[in-house]
């Protein structure tokens, strides 16, 4: 029997061992995707499909408003 005043020391279980870097790496998918979402979006709308579509929205809300 081991003696009852030494410090017990427990073994990390499996599951908390290999769950050590799964945020980080979540976040760091999670950061580029947003990053390459936010890209495509910029490209999009500084184009000529951004000006068409943004254009075409203002008439649309315009004309449910009944000034256009």
């Amino acid at each position: 029997m081991s003696d009852p005043t030494s410090p017990v020391r427990r073994r990390p279980s499996r599951s908390r061992r290999g769950d050590a870097g799964i945020t980080t790496a979540e976040y760091a998918v999670g950061t580029a995707a947003g990053a390459g979402l936010a890209g495509l979006l910029y490209t999009l709308l500084t184009g000529g499909l951004g000006e068409r579509l943004i254009t075409s929205l203002f008439d649309h809300v315009l004309s449910l408003l009944g000034v256009g």
